[in-house]
């Protein structure tokens, strides 16, 4: 079954990039949400094809997705949905925006999708491993702290305290980078990088994250070393060693 779901996930996958290419880099509409952050036609039509596949598949599944809602299912199987994680990279024309697609048995993330169109890269993760483009891929190990690389997607999302957090770690890494939304979970999984700390995240931006970053042999918690599931408050940290998940944790919890 799973071999079967991981095939259909990724069909989602197909369906999305399907929607969103023909918007790319063209004067889309943006439309402020609640909350300040921005959604785009894209987004909308691409969630609403892939969640008419779902339901037409596995109507007794429920689906949470950024820009339409929750359905409630069974219970026991659950689909949670970015069609763009990366709206405003999407917006400015830059290609390592994501689709995120996750599924859930009881709640807990067993496959995850990382697609990202516009460039052609896909990772796939699930308790078989994680695979780039169709070939299994792994974090890479024997980096020590001082040499590591760290990512986030945006300085300015963290609140004061979890700036300073922040700033711990900053400071004893050897590269900081920044802007990469998904693409930074991305590069962690196929070996390029370290170290990913961000703060503010929904579940449908990290439950795919979830499988692709455990699949390829990394750790992913939240800043308490907390599973990342439909409770854990926002706050994530991957790692591709549990060293550098470690000392991380440990200076992030620092006061």
């Amino acid at each position: 079954m799973s071999a079967d779901i991981q095939k259909f996930a990724e069909g989602l996958a197909d369906r999305a990039g399907a929607v969103i290419k023909p918007y790319f880099r063209h004067n889309v509409g943006v439309i402020d949400k609640a909350d300040d952050s921005p959604v785009t036609i894209a987004d909308r039509n691409a969630e609403t094809a892939i969640r008419d596949l779902i339901e037409e598949r596995f109507p007794e599944h429920g689906i949470f997705g950024e820009e339409h809602g929750v359905k409630e299912g069974n219970g026991i199987h659950m689909w949670v949905l970015d069609p763009i994680d990366g709206t405003r990279s999407f917006i400015c024309g830059a290609p390592w925006f994501g689709t995120l697609i996750a599924y859930l048995e009881n709640q807990e993330p067993v496959i995850g999708v990382l697609d990202v169109p516009m460039m052609g890269e896909r990772w796939v993760g699930s308790a078989e491993g994680t695979t780039y483009n169709g070939e299994f891929c792994q974090v890479r190990s024997g980096v020590v702290f001082e040499e590591a690389s760290l990512f986030t997607t945006d300085y300015d999302l963290f609140d004061d305290d979890q700036k300073a957090a922040f700033d711990r770690v900053k400071s004893q890494v050897k590269c900081i980078r920044y802007g990469t939304d998904c693409y930074a979970y991305a590069l962690l999984a196929s070996g390029h990088i370290d170290l990913v700390i961000e703060a503010g995240l929904k579940p449908y931006d990290a439950m795919a994250l979830v499988p692709v970053i455990k699949g390829a042999g990394g750790i992913v918690t939240g800043w308490n070393g907390e599973d990342v599931d439909l409770e854990w408050d926002g706050r994530i940290i991957a790692a591709a060693t549990i060293e550098l998940h470690e000392k991380a944790l440990s200076l992030l919890n620092q006061y």
